[in-house]
């Protein structure tokens, strides 16, 4: 299982804050989402694909997000995505959100494998060294 952390950047953009200037706290699963997705695509893993030749979809099963700091308009943020467990049908993923060297939230969110028609489990079809 790799160790390593992927990065995806993320500019707040006026849509993505509330009224008090401050990004709404939702946009973050946003974020995060986006990041995991080009994570898995770094590797060679398409979710369209994945369905479309493996019948394979991910579904949220959990998350846990701590929010520690605002951001703002026009910040840069880095979207730090890590494996914290692989199971045969699951992954557990842990993401950092940063503005330059500040934790702004941190979260880990469990995806169960299932089958795209039925939404059963299902092993992973792929796995990550």
């Amino acid at each position: 299982m790799s160790s390593t952390v992927f990065e995806f950047p993320v500019r707040i953009y006026y849509e993505d804050t509330d009224a008090g200037g401050v990004v709404y706290h939702a946009n973050f699963l946003r974020f995060m989402e986006r990041a995991r997705t080009e994570w898995l695509r770094e590797m060679g893993y398409e979710l369209d694909k994945l369905e479309r030749e493996h019948g394979f979809v991910f579904a949220v099963r959990s998350t846990t997000i701590d929010f520690h700091k605002p951001a703002y308009l026009n910040d840069l943020l880095s979207i730090q995505v890590s494996i914290a467990r692989m199971r045969k049908a699951s992954l557990d993923i842990n993401h950092d959100v940063y503005r330059d060297e500040t934790l702004l939230c941190s979260a880990r969110i469990k995806l169960a494998g299932v089958a795209a028609d039925t939404f059963r489990p299902r092993a992973l079809p792929f796995t990550l060294d």
